[in-house]
């Protein structure tokens, strides 16, 4: 069977695939982009979009909950129709996709092939019955969320995040397994909708990504919602039960069985390389299924390239952007672009949020260099007592030697936004002396940044709080 010949093969449209198809067509070559499902992968789908329109839901509903502490008078109880929450995020997902197939369909030399890609050899891709190849391969194909083949698990009905997002009906006590970023999310969701919700984390403590600060913060406000928490809790067994199912619970503390009506499972994500035929292309991956690739994104087999989740070099969409920016500059423009140039950042979005740039305070401690080191409580935020939201803080780490900014974390209102100005800073590799002449705008949770890092002293000096 002769191949499909094409300049360039995008395999997934996912974040980093049609932005990168198009460009690679404006460029003036042919490209094919392959979708075995849906155009616009897990953050238009069943990831980003349609979570934090559920999020802004779960907001409303909390916020209308609290009318009267600001003086607001609501006439009844607050209802939550969760047919028409899950619409919402449906229609908000469906909008995004639409567009994304227009603009591949509009742009001249791009082809969008439904169905599934496997390796036929390094070049060459097998689609359905048809054969495609191209001197530029690119692989885009996100992940999937993990289900571990726990006893019992196979014996009753779970959801990953893929499925939670398209129910239309309040659980009645929801169990998240897994006490990190999406199980979080979805907690406190879900309880702000009416259910009762517990989470279980196998970990001494939630986010254990994060400072223990952080995770003590976060455990205190998930608690004062009514979110029950069981830390170093492994769930060691599933079951059916009348109730809907039962989890059999190790721990030291509280009950060793949870009945739950439904369980979603949290606990990680996996690449979606394992039907892609990677071997018969002689594509290397590592243990855990991530595509190998160099600080260009370029794998061991030449003009075969890995962006996005796949690659195991970030797991966001806006890494997965950034690997399309790298991609697109080294091959088009000629310039010389590498993953270790950005700066890694990210958030939490529980309500509030938290919004993290650079190390940790224990990454920063790790590397035994001098450190400054600052922190102040949301109380002390105008704006966010001005909001009646003082949870959390915010945090900053420099080196105590060159000034510059290390790393930050803002967990509180609006922290997803403001640890920009820090982000920003840091790309442009300015001292934090410059930011602290800098005037920002009153009343904002910003303008407490230069105060903030004006309020930096030695690591030796600070106790935890101050």
């Amino acid at each position: 069977m002769k191949a499909r010949s094409f300049d360039a093969i995008v395999v997934g449209a996912g974040q980093a695939g049609p932005s990168l198809a198009v460009r690679l067509a404006q460029a003036g070559r042919t490209v094919a982009i392959v979708e075995r499902h849906l155009v616009g992968g897990t953050c238009v789908n069943t990831g980003c979009m349609p979570t934090k329109t559920l999020v802004a839901s779960a907001r409303a509903a909390h916020v209308a909950r609290q009318a009267a502490d600001y003086g607001i008078r609501l006439a009844g109880p607050i209802e939550v129709d969760m047919r028409s929450v899950r619409d919402r995020a449906a229609q908000v997902s469906q909008k995004a996709r639409n567009g994304n197939e227009g603009w591949l369909g509009a742009t001249e030399g791009v082809t969008l092939i439904r169905g599934h890609a496997t390796f036929e050899s390094s070049h060459t891709l097998r689609v359905g019955g048809e054969l495609l190849t191209a001197p530029l391969i690119f692989l885009n194909v996100g992940g999937r969320a993990v289900v571990p083949n726990l006893p019992g698990i196979r014996d009753i009905s779970v959801m990953t995040n893929t499925d939670i997002v398209s129910l239309d009906s309040l659980p009645r006590h929801l169990a998240v397994v897994g006490g990190s970023y999406i199980g979080l999310e979805f907690a406190q969701m879900y309880r702000r909708f009416g259910s009762a919700v517990t989470v279980i984390e196998r970990g001494p403590r939630l986010i254990s990504r994060e400072d223990e600060d952080i995770s003590e913060a976060m455990r205190e406000m998930l608690e004062a919602e009514g979110i029950a928490i069981r830390t170093n809790a492994e769930c060691i067994a599933f079951a059916p039960h009348p109730n809907g199912a039962s989890i059999q619970v190790s721990g030291t503390s509280g009950a060793h069985e949870i009945v739950a009506s439904d369980i979603l499972i949290a606990v990680g994500r996996q690449p979606n390389t394992d039907d892609l035929g990677l071997v018969l292309a002689g594509v290397d991956m590592d243990e855990r299924g991530y595509i190998k690739v160099g600080e260009d994104l370029q794998t061991n087999v030449p003009g075969v390239y890995a962006l996005g989740d796949c690659n195991g070099r970030g797991a966001f969409t806006h890494t997965s952007y950034n690997d399309y920016e790298i991609v697109a500059a080294n091959v088009l423009d000629g310039e010389t672009r590498r993953v270790s140039d950005r700066v890694p950042a990210y958030a939490l979005y529980t309500d509030p949020p938290l919004g993290r740039v650079g190390m940790t305070e224990r990454e920063a401690r790790a590397t035994g260099r001098p450190l400054l080191i600052a922190k102040r409580p949301m109380t002390r935020v105008g704006r966010a007592v001005e909001k009646g939201e003082t949870t959390g803080f915010m945090k900053a780490l420099a080196d105590a030697e060159t000034k510059r900014l290390l790393g930050a974390a803002i967990f509180g209102v609006e922290g997803d936004e403001a640890i920009h100005s820090i982000l920003l800073a840091m790309n442009a590799d300015l001292p934090c002396t410059a930011i602290q002449r800098a005037v920002p705008v009153h009343p904002t949770v910003s303008e407490l940044i230069p105060t903030l890092l004006g309020d930096l002293v030695p690591i030796e000096q600070f106790d935890g709080e101050h």
